[in-house]
Parts: structure tokens; sequence; C-alpha cells
């Protein structure tokens, strides 16, 4: 009878788990905002139920119901399962629930087929987004004709000239320029020598914002447009999974078992792209030195693990190799795992206990995995750079420690401290999930994005 039982639970805990993953598969995509500042690569079939979930969320009360019969074009730099695209593909998809008729252009295509732009091609088209060639008539006829153009990251400013042409001048005074970019190469006056003269600009954090008010100066001699910053929002599918108990308790229970990971454990997780400007290589240092310190001070805490979600070997990049090469070097084989890049990491977050936020030199421009982690009430042990600032409140959500080499040591005894304060780490992880409730839900960036639109409409008309 026990035996029948205890297969009879193993039998229901299974079903119980595909179900839960059947239902909300749709509403993990929530996470497909990681850019190249965020984020891992995604896959076609994910993004197929992102856009089912998105384009069939209703319209009542949408801050965005003034958009309803504007003629808005969206011009990509790349099509791509990145942060940039993606959040363009989010605005695209908010934008048609409202009634507006949206087209979309990608800039940047290879001459080869290429599945994933197929795909999201399709799917935007599918949900009445009109896609065409970024050159040619049809793209400039609706430049001309749009109520509002929209470009996305600084690369798309070499559309203007290249298509636009002698028309540049009468499309600049329509144009929201969105940025992303961090990095000091993106500031080229092919990029950006319109900047000046366009309705305005709309980026992601203040301290992005102020550096490219700076840079832009500095550098180019140029002055930035009026610029919006917009924080990003964790949509309602998102916020349903962080707050489903069940559903966290289930993919907790499923990842810990394929990790061979305990329930007890302790995780420290990494979500990025494996990239060096993500700092890897510096967070395994870090955890490597945390358990020097718990080993010399004799700290009775669980074990501890650290998860890199964002692997990817089949590119076999030398930064790939030196994270592996490290990780045996020091043998911590069985401390470390790696996982494969992916669009779904609602079950990762559901699994872990920290997030670690490491992004190098200026940092996240916004970094949406640290509210994505705030919504499962994970405290995030974070870089003091970037727009992770304005998101982690340091010592009442999170931790923060320096970039660079200088930040190995801080980090580490900012793990042994979250090891080691269990109550410290779950109230954080509350604080967290507050702060998220009271700054950054779908409805809050709806809202800021149709403050940013209406002005720049306004702006555009009387012009």
């Amino acid at each position: 009878m026990a035996k029948h039982s205890s297969g009879w639970v193993a039998l229901h805990k299974r079903w119980l788990l595909a179900l839960l993953l059947l239902l909300s598969v749709s509403t993990l995509i929530a996470f497909f905002i990681r850019s190249a500042f965020d984020s891992c690569d995604r896959h076609p079939e994910i993004v197929d139920k992102w856009v089912n979930s998105v384009s069939g969320s209703g319209s009542r009360a949408s801050p965005l119901s003034f958009m309803k019969s504007k003629l808005v074009l969206l011009v990509s730099h790349e099509l791509s399962l990145s942060g940039g695209p993606l959040l363009l593909m989010e605005l695209a998809f908010l934008l048609r629930s409202v009634g507006a008729e949206v087209c979309w252009i990608t800039i940047q295509k290879p001459p080869e087929s290429d599945e994933v732009i197929y795909s999201l091609d399709h799917k935007m088209l599918d949900r009445g987004v009109q896609v065409f060639s970024a050159k040619g008539q049809q793209a400039l006829d609706t430049a001309l004709k749009a109520d509002l153009v929209v470009l996305n990251t600084a690369v798309a400013g070499k559309w203007l000239d290249a298509v636009l042409k002698e028309n540049v001048p009468r499309v600049l005074p329509k144009v929201l320029w969105w940025i992303h970019e961090m990095r000091g190469h993106y500031f080229k006056m092919d990029y950006v020598k319109h900047l000046p003269l366009v309705a305005g600009a709309m980026i992601d954090s203040h301290v992005t914002a102020e550096y490219w008010k700076s840079r832009t100066h500095e550098r180019l001699r140029i002055k930035m447009p009026d610029t919006h910053v917009v924080h990003l929002g964790n949509s309602k599918e998102l916020m349903e999974v962080a707050e489903d108990s069940v559903a966290k308790r289930v993919l907790r229970e499923h990842v810990r078992e394929s990790l061979g990971v305990r329930n007890e454990d302790l995780l420290f997780a990494i979500i990025n792209s494996v990239s060096r400007g993500k700092g890897q290589d510096l967070f395994l240092r870090s955890f490597y030195e945390s358990l020097q310190l718990i080993q010399e001070k004799k700290l009775k805490v669980p074990a501890m693990h650290a998860i890199i979600v964002g692997s990817d070997m089949t590119a076999q990049t030398k930064f790939e190799s030196e994270l592996r090469n490290f990780v045996m070097l020091k043998k911590i084989q069985d401390r470390v795992h790696f996982v494969n890049k992916t669009l779904t990491v609602a079950p990762y977050l559901a699994a872990i206990d920290v997030l670690v936020q490491n992004s190098q030199a200026r940092g996240e421009c916004f970094g949406r995995i640290t509210i994505e982690a705030m919504a499962f009430q994970l405290p995030v042990l974070g870089t003091a750079a970037g727009g992770t600032t304005e998101i982690v409140v340091n010592e009442t959500t999170g931790l923060l420690h320096p970039v660079g080499k200088e930040g190995i040591s801080p980090l580490a005894k900012n793990i042994v401290k979250l090891a080691t304060h269990v109550e410290r780490r779950l109230t954080m992880g509350k604080r967290g999930y507050e702060r998220v409730k009271e700054m950054f839900l779908e409805r809050h960036m709806a809202h800021r994005i149709a403050a940013v639109l209406k002005e720049v409409l306004h702006k555009s008309k009387s012009s």
C-alpha cells in the first residue's frame, strides 16, 4: 500500500509539473528583455508563446489608448532574440492592442535564411504588424506618412541618411530615439549626428541618460534632444508566476533535482549571456573566495552552489573556456553549474536563493533580470554601476559592490553575509518584491511610455 501511495505521489507530482509548465510557459517570456546589457539569447518557440500572450492582452483602460489609429514606424537595427529588438516588439504589440497601425523594418538582416528572423517576422505579421524592407520606396513613404517614428538603439541612426536621404529633415521632428547602449563605441557621429534634431530620446535609466548627455557633448560636441527616462517593468504574466507559491515550489524542486542540488543548499546565480562584460569570471573568483572564507572561519552554512545561466559551449568562446578551466583548476566542479542560454529563466529564479548582477565597466543600462529576480523575492548582489543603482537599494533590497577586480573580495564577503544570515536574506527579498510592486510593473512602464509618446506627438505637430 505504501509503495502504491508513493508511486501515485510521484506520478501526481510529474503531472502537476507538466501542467504548470504548460500553463505558465507563455507567461515566462516576460523575460524576453535581456539586451546586450542584460540577457541570454532566446528560442523561437518560446517567443511564439510570448507573442500570443502579449497580443492577447486587452486594451481596456490602457494609458496608450490615445494611439488608436496612429501610424507608427518602428526601426530596429536587427531582428534577434536579444533585448533591444524584443523590447521594441513589446511596444509594437502594446500599440497594436490599442488599435494603432504599426509598421516594422529591420536594418541589418543576414543574406542567408535565418530561422529566428523568419519566425519573428511572421509572428508580427500574424498580429497585424506590417513588416517590410528597410530600404526602398515603401520605407520612405511610410516614414513620411507616419505620426511617429521610433528608432531603436543608436545604431539605427545609420538608416536615416541611407534611406530617407534628402527627406531626413521632414522626418526628424517626429522621431523618438530609444537608446539602450552604454558602451563608448556607439558614440560615432555616423550613428547619432541627427540626434539633436529629433523630437526626443528615451533611455532606460538616469545614469545612462546622464552618460549620453555628457559623452555627446564632450566627444561629439552635439546636444541631446529632450530626453526621457523610462524604467522598465515586469509584465502581469511574470508577476502571476512570481506570486504563485505552488508553481514556484514545483519549479524549484524540478530545477534543483536536475542540477543535483538539495532543497536546503544555497544557490547564487548570475543570469546573463556569458561574456566578459557580464562579469562571470569575477563572480566565480568571488564565489571561490567565499568558500575559502567560510572554511577559514569555520562558519556553519548550508552547502553553497554557483549557477551560470547563459552558457553556450557551441560557440566555443575563449571566455567560456576560461570559466570552465577556472572551475576545474580550483576543483569546485561539484559547486558550479553551467546552464545553457535560455529565455525561460523563471524556473531558475524560482530555484535560486540570491541573484548576482555582476555587469562590469559602466554596468547595466537598466538590467531587467534584476527586477524579475526581485519579483521572485530574491535579494540582489549587484555592481554599484549603471541602472542597477536605480533598482537595488543597498543594504535594503540587496548589497552593492565595486566593478572590476576591486569588487571580488567585497562580493565574496557579501555572499558570506547572505549565506550566514537567513533572516536578512529573506527580508531583503521581501523588500525587493515590495519595491517592484511600487515602481516596476507593466502598468508603471506603460504610463511612463504613454507620457513620452504624448509629448513627442505634441511636439511633432507644433513643429
